[in-house]
């Protein structure tokens, strides 16, 4: 795929973020789209944010799960670009900001080192984390229907929405069964999904650890003062303006999130 080409794909999928629309999947248009082409429109993208005053605060992995895959029917691991946009704490105005939103527990780390693969060791991910702390990520589709195939949803910023997440519940890692650990979900009171650290690919460490190599591929880093998404525990859920979730993690605290 020629860089002209990119650059429209990349122009379009931000438009369509923008003005709140949607798209047919790429992949549909262009069948012959990459997985290498699709990192190449995710950049493009992410460029057109960083032009309109945004700023990377952190990166995430999705599709992580089985319960997600199966959920998507994508069967690999992608990677996007967290910005400053993307995060509201308490309140989430999904109603003015996203398209088709669904919610997903997950595991955020706080980096106070950087990660620069390939080579990182899960031990070098504890040793750069700071801490731990749960986590709501919102994904978003700009593909209509998420009728989604990976190209789709890696060109797309990994489907990235907005997320939020409480800090005063965070923990050293090292001081957690960060494979163990039970994670419960609520929406409006009631109790939805629950999972645990292992449903994403073993161990949210193995996630970074995943996405610090993975990303060491493009010339990527991951940096201190990151916050990273390693991937949700649960499967998706639809959410709308006046919906309450709250996401609790045994040994670690909980984070609650208002959609509005």
């Amino acid at each position: 795929m020629d860089e002209m080409l990119i650059h429209q794909l990349g122009d379009t999928l931000y438009g369509a973020l923008t003005g709140r629309t949607t798209i047919a999947p790429l992949t549909e248009t262009y069948p012959d789209i990459t997985i290498e082409d699709a990192y190449k429109i995710s950049l493009h993208l992410l460029d057109r944010r960083l032009a309109a005053g945004e700023k990377v605060i952190g990166k995430k992995i999705g599709v992580t799960s089985n319960a997600v895959m199966d959920m998507l029917d994508v069967r690999q691991p992608d990677f996007g670009f967290m910005t400053d946009a993307m995060r509201y704490d308490g309140e989430m105005p999904i109603s003015r900001t996203l398209i088709q939103p669904r919610a997903e527990g997950e595991i955020a780390f706080l980096l106070k080192k950087d990660l620069i693969g390939p080579g990182v060791t899960n031990e070098d991910v504890l040793s750069a984390t700071e801490a731990v702390f749960p986590c709501f990520e919102v994904v978003d589709s700009r593909i209509r229907d998420w009728k989604i195939r990976i190209q789709d949803t890696v060109a797309d910023n990994a489907s990235c929405g907005l997320f939020t997440i409480d800090e005063n519940a965070a923990i050293d890692p090292r001081k957690i069964d960060l494979v163990g650990c039970e994670m419960e979900v609520s929406k409006n009171g009631d109790v939805i999904s629950t999972g645990t650290g292992a449903a994403a690919m073993g161990s949210p460490v193995n996630c970074v650890t995943w996405l610090a190599n993975t990303l060491g591929e493009f010339g990527i880093t991951l940096n201190a003062g990151d916050i990273i998404l390693s991937g949700s525990l649960v499967p998706l859920e639809p959410v709308v303006a006046g919906d309450v979730m709250t996401v609790q993690i045994k040994g670690m605290g909980e984070c609650t999130v208002q959609f509005t």
